[in-house]
């Protein structure tokens, strides 16, 4: 098969579809690789680099779109790409569709095969394919968080730490799966007072055994969401539906009742934001304060680290991307159902229950897809 890798065009976007190791699996596999040419440059991997794993370097990105079989990419395809696409032609990349009307209409429009790599699952659970991708977010939360909560950068001026005499800021986590843990996992290694909450007792057990003491847990309600948000510094939204649109956990009720300076860091954005008051903000402008309290609701947060990102998104994809581009994609999701829960789109049908509920549209299991 003829896989495509173009460039990542979403503002301040540099991972990559493929490594050129990936490529040069792909290409020892039988497969043609195109590449973009300067697909690779936000990770520091060179045309060169590509064209020695066995990659044929191309122009263009209708280049890409209109000889490849198979569009490999990270981010959701951005409008002059979704122009590009084809009926039949499968793209495997992230999606995000609930919070997105406009792109599942026109993807549905295209007749394209789209697998989105956040609702593919895993045989002990989870979603191996975002689960790199949040263990970066999470990290980045409190990198970000503690930068928001500086004077100039419209805070309220406190180190995440604090110092001797004078007590660390308290950071709350809403969500206690990978980004959760991640972002607990850095905050307390900065030296803040942290509080994770969740709905599930099990998770907030591990949690516990995990980290002892210095983690404070909750059990999620509105009451100690609400309870919560008003004693906090930095609010983490954590938070996750596969596939479907991130519950609204702090409504602008609670936001009036934090202290001015506050942040609020929106990890969920991508499915919609876990706030009321959330909105997608980018890498060039990240920020907005909304009732005194700072937001940063960037919905490619990992883009910012290209290098680890993308090379930790390929150690989980490159199984899929080979087992679609030497099977085909139908015969690849039949014989893999954790593969399979990641199609979303085919052929002009929604076929991921969260997805349909969240977008209020029917959906059609892949068994009842017409063949063809």
């Amino acid at each position: 098969m003829r896989i495509g890798v173009p460039k990542e065009i979403k503002v301040h976007e540099y991972r990559v579809g493929l490594t050129p190791g990936s490529v040069r699996e792909a290409c020892e596999a039988g497969h043609e690789v195109l590449v973009e040419r300067g697909a690779g440059n936000g990770i520091g991997a060179t045309d060169e680099a590509y064209r020695a794993a066995g990659a044929r370097i191309v122009d263009t990105a209708e280049q890409v779109f209109a000889e490849a079989g198979l569009i490999v990419k990270v981010k959701e395809p951005q409008a002059v790409e979704r122009a590009r696409l084809r009926a039949g032609q499968v793209l495997f990349t992230y999606l995000h569709l609930a919070p997105d009307p406009v792109q599942a209409r026109e993807l549905l429009a295209s007749g394209v095969v789209a697998i989105a790599y956040e609702t593919v699952s895993a045989a002990g659970g989870g979603l191996p394919l975002l689960a790199p991708m949040s263990e970066v977010a999470g990290r980045m939360s409190v990198q970000a968080g503690a930068h928001c909560l500086e004077k100039a950068a419209g805070g309220s001026g406190l180190l995440l730490g604090g110092v001797p005499g004078v007590e660390p800021a308290h950071v709350v986590i809403l969500g206690g799966g990978i980004v959760g843990a991640n972002a607990g996992l850095i905050a307390l290694g900065m030296g803040a007072r942290v509080t994770v909450i969740d709905r599930s007792v099990d998770v907030l057990r591990r949690l516990a055994e995990r980290f002892g003491p210095r983690l404070a847990t909750r059990h999620a309600s509105r009451h100690a969401v609400a309870e919560a948000v008003v004693g906090a510094d930095l609010v983490i939204g954590a938070v996750l539906i596969p596939g479907a649109a991130a519950p609204r956990l702090i409504t602008r009720e609670m936001l009036r009742s934090m202290r001015p300076g506050s942040v609020i860091v929106d990890v969920a954005i991508d499915q919609g934001g876990c706030c009321e008051t959330s909105r997608p903000t980018t890498h060039a402008d990240p920020t907005y304060v909304e009732e005194g309290v700072v937001h940063y609701c960037v919905a490619n947060m990992p883009g910012a680290v290209a290098r680890t990102s993308t090379y930790a998104l390929n150690a989980a994809t490159l199984p899929h991307v080979l087992a679609l581009a030497g099977k085909g994609w139908r015969a690849a999701l039949a014989d893999d159902p954790h593969l399979a829960a990641g199609l979303n789109v085919c052929k002009g049908h929604l076929t991921h229950p969260g997805v349909a509920a969240a977008l209020d549209l029917p959906w059609r299991p892949v068994a009842g897809l017409p063949d063809g």
